[in-house]
This record gives structure tokens, C-alpha cells and sequence, in this order.
């Protein structure tokens, strides 16, 4: 009768490092290597990608959202990993690889789409802020406007019954 074998976490952790950057080889020939069986291989990599969907809720956002630094890390997290292996980093943070062609593209050019986006913000509310300005300058000038009607108007009273505009009681 065959005992149920344990590992260690550091085993497991181990072992999923090493499905993580294996390349091109199959999850199979890692078990092989790793003298595990593949089922129990696959069963900690969804366990492992289901705690890291649950636990990790800031990633679980659009990638557009994705701060700076956290790219950076992805980029640095992901480096080296290819086709399989990288889909599925890709999927575990939900991501795509595109996303890391951009993010990767953006770094080298200097982190240009990022200050074309805060630039484009920055275009938004100065917009905002003129339209805004034009509203309360068109309201002035509208107050002022009346202002003028109105002392020309109690001039044009005073002058006809004979009194100065300030001689009022």
C-alpha cells in the first residue's frame, strides 16, 4: 500500500519557481525532473493562481491602472519567461502579453505614454478651467454691463428733474 507523500512548502515553492521559468518544456518534464507526479504538480499551480487571484485584489484591476513601479516589477517578474509559461504569469495578475510589449516599449522610450497621458489629464482640466473662467468673465461683464445701464440711467433721471445723480436723499 502506498503512503501519501508530503513536501515541504519550500519544496512546493520550488517546484512552482520552476514551472514558472521552464521555458519551453512541458509541466510533465519538470514533474519528471522534480521526481513529483504531474497531477499533483498541477494541482499546487491552481492552487497557487487561485490564492494569488484572491489575495492579490490590487492587481486584480485594468492594466492601464496599474501604477509605475508595479509594471516595473512585472516586467522584472516576468523577464525570461516565454510562451506557455508566460501566458499563464499573464493570466494569474490578468494581463495579456501585449501588455508587456507595451509596458516594456514605454520604459525604454522614456516612460513617453505615461506623460502623454498625465499631459493629456493636464490639457483636461486646463480646458476645464478655461471654460470655467470664460462662464464667470461672461457673468462680469454681464453684472458690469447692468452696473453702467443703471448709472446711466439715474444720471438720465437726475438730469431731467433737475438734480445731480449724488443729491439723492
Amino acid at each position: 500500500m502506498k503512503t501519501k507523500q508530503t513536501y515541504s512548502v519550500e519544496f512546493k515553492e520550488q517546484a512552482l519557481s520552476k514551472v514558472l521559468q521552464r521555458g519551453s518544456r512541458t509541466v510533465g518534464a519538470v514533474a519528471n525532473e522534480l521526481n513529483v507526479n504531474v497531477l499533483t504538480l498541477r494541482n499546487w499551480m491552481r492552487g497557487t493562481a487561485a490564492s494569488s487571484r484572491s489575495s492579490s485584489s490590487e492587481h486584480a484591476r485594468r492594466p492601464e491602472g496599474w501604477s509605475l513601479e508595479e509594471r516595473l516589477m512585472a516586467l522584472q517578474e516576468s523577464h525570461g519567461l516565454v510562451d506557455e509559461a508566460l501566458n499563464g504569469w499573464c493570466r494569474e495578475r490578468g494581463l495579456f502579453a501585449h501588455h508587456l510589449v507595451q509596458w516594456r516599449a514605454d520604459f525604454c522610450a522614456g516612460g513617453a505614454a505615461a506623460s502623454r497621458r498625465e499631459s493629456a489629464q493636464e490639457v483636461r482640466d486646463l480646458k476645464q478651467a478655461n471654460v470655467q473662467l470664460q462662464r464667470e468673465l461672461k457673468r462680469k461683464k454681464q453684472a458690469l454691463a447692468e452696473a453702467v445701464a443703471l448709472l446711466v440711467l439715474q444720471k438720465n433721471t437726475a438730469r431731467s428733474s433737475g438734480t445731480r445723480p449724488n443729491d439723492s436723499p
